[in-house]
């Protein structure tokens, strides 16, 4: 075992970490190397990734295609800006995507984070009705819900529950409903539509798994229903896939499960397969054409400067290509029944309220979260890293993970909870 290196110490006198009370924080594993689902701390362990770098490092990490197309970008134009200029790596990448994304989602505009991916939706819903010379300048999201910590999609997240409550009365106020399950729900849905319709900009919510809210479940025919009351009120609808898109639930896009083609979808996080900060808001024919005209004050007036970057559009590319060429829906298939026979017995503990399993993501819920910090360093110790959150202990494997290590991230999420929920009292 070795001491931590010297940065660490040196840059925590100086870095601002995310999520993070940085004052009562244990300090952050230092990590040297990454290869496949595994990461190399400084001390010379190793720790099998559970939760693919906040679910990004789908084809695991320093995959050599990937690596090779970044090197050869670099080699011959890093960047360049896309306002008047054109590099075939962004062009290329934006062709790929209209085939691959459902119905006619085919105008691509590029951004660096998930997070403003959806604030440009937003901001492309709103500016689609003005073109159109009407006003409609709220959103309807989902409690449960979030879209980025942006401050526009501060206001479509949960304004109660999520991590962003403190913020209610400064960001925008929005109309919030339950997701429409039952005739309670649907009921409450359809009057909020009726109620707001004239000013709802558009509709927003993430398809068949609410992530970042506890990877909650919902069936295909929610969103079906939730595409249905649009069409029939003529409004917009944004469906959030920078969780779920890349096959995260065994097919490319959630959509594609449901069956549905949204007016705007984001994507990011496994867009570049991990390696580099690159997302998308893609827009239907329909949207597009209500900026495409002669008048200069109608174009979408938005343009992050590294939007379309050369090297993150080399590297999406190249994960396109492993899709193309690798198993990767196969495997997800096959973790998906590896997650529901490994976590299985997790059910069988004290203080556990549920188990659930969706494609490549494994859910165990507890009754309450006690002793984070804790259990965090337990699975540390066991050999894995995930990262539990309000009252999950939950895990998005790359889609590469061996049979070995899943079967050891399974194991140890089952251990290490036992234990811990003796030791806390969790029954």
């Amino acid at each position: 075992m070795t001491s931590n290196p010297d940065w660490l110490a040196e840059g925590l006198n100086h870095i601002w970490l995310p999520y993070t009370q940085m004052k009562t924080v244990p300090a952050p594993l230092p990590v040297m190397r990454g290869r496949g689902a595994r990461l190399t701390l400084a001390d010379g362990r190793e720790l099998i990734d559970g939760i693919s770098s906040w679910w990004t490092t789908v084809h695991g990490y320093c995959h050599p295609h990937i690596e090779a197309a970044v090197k050869a970008q670099l080699e011959t134009l890093p960047h360049v800006m896309l306002g008047g200029l054109a590099h075939e790596q962004a062009y290329r990448l934006s062709t790929r995507l209209a085939a691959l994304l459902p119905g006619d989602l085919s105008r691509v505009f590029y951004s660096e984070s998930g997070s403003v991916s959806v604030e440009i939706a937003m901001k492309m819903a709103v500016q689609y009705w003005l073109n159109k010379g009407e006003r409609h300048t709220r959103f309807l999201s989902f409690t449960g819900g979030y879209h980025g910590d942006t401050f526009m999609t501060m206001s479509v997240c949960d304004p109660d529950e999520g991590m962003h409550s403190l913020f209610t009365g400064v960001v925008p106020d929005q109309i919030v409903v339950p997701l429409p399950r039952d005739e309670e729900s649907i009921a409450a849905f359809e009057a909020a539509m009726d109620k707001h319709g004239a000013e709802i900009a558009a509709v927003v919510t993430e398809p068949l798994v609410q992530g970042a809210g506890g990877m909650v479940f919902h069936d295909a025919e929610v969103l079906r229903r939730i595409r249905k009351a649009c069409d029939a009120r003529g409004l917009l609808l944004i469906v959030d896939e920078i969780f779920t898109g890349f096959g995260r639930l065994g097919q490319m896009f959630a959509c594609d499960v449901a069956g549905i083609v949204p007016d705007i979808m984001t994507i990011s996080k496994a867009l570049t397969g991990g390696t580099l900060p690159l997302a998308a808001t893609v827009a239907r024919t329909h949207v597009f054409e209500a900026f495409y005209t002669d008048q200069p004050g109608d174009a979408l007036m938005h343009g992050p400067t590294y939007m379309g970057n050369a090297l993150a559009c080399a590297a999406a590319n190249a994960s396109l290509d492993l899709f193309e060429t690798e198993p990767r829906l196969e495997q997800v298939a096959a973790i998906e029944e590896s997650l529901a026979e490994g976590l299985a017995p997790a059910r069988d503990i004290p203080g556990i309220v549920d188990v659930r399993v969706r494609g490549a993501i494994g859910v165990i819920q507890v009754k309450e979260m006690r002793s984070l910090d804790d259990l965090k360093a337990r699975f540390v110790e066991a050999g894995v890293w995930v990262r539990p959150f309000r009252d999950i202990i939950y895990t998005t494997p790359p889609y590469v993970v061996g049979e070995d290590d899943l079967a050891a991230l399974t194991r140890a999420m089952v251990d290490v909870t036992r234990k811990w929920a003796s030791d806390v009292g969790l029954a």
